[in-house]
């Protein structure tokens, strides 16, 4: 089965996560088919935290693939900033 989860890139105490595309067999660090986007938990000033590929996750979801409760949690994150910077300032 394919998956979208987190690898863990960074120095210790500054984590720093891939949004990948996977075999679900493979190692959480190893292999990886395609990487859509990363997430920085502990950005500060003007970094970002979260940056996905929307229409690569639309594209493999469509495919069959699966994504991890976080990275679930994270694209409805970018979601509701994207429809929160649409709206229109009343």
């Amino acid at each position: 089965m394919v998956k979208i989860r987190l690898t863990r890139g960074g120095a210790k105490k500054r984590p720093f996560y891939h949004i990948i595309v996977t075999d679900s067999r493979s190692a959480r660090d190893g292999r990886n088919i395609e990487r859509v986007g990363y997430y920085n938990p502990v950005a500060q000033g003007a970094e970002q935290r979260i940056v996905l590929d929307a229409a690569r996750i639309d594209h493999w979801v469509s495919q069959g693939a699966q994504l991890t409760d976080k990275v679930r949690n994270l694209y409805k994150e970018v979601g509701k900033e994207a429809a929160k910077a649409a709206a229109p300032a009343a």
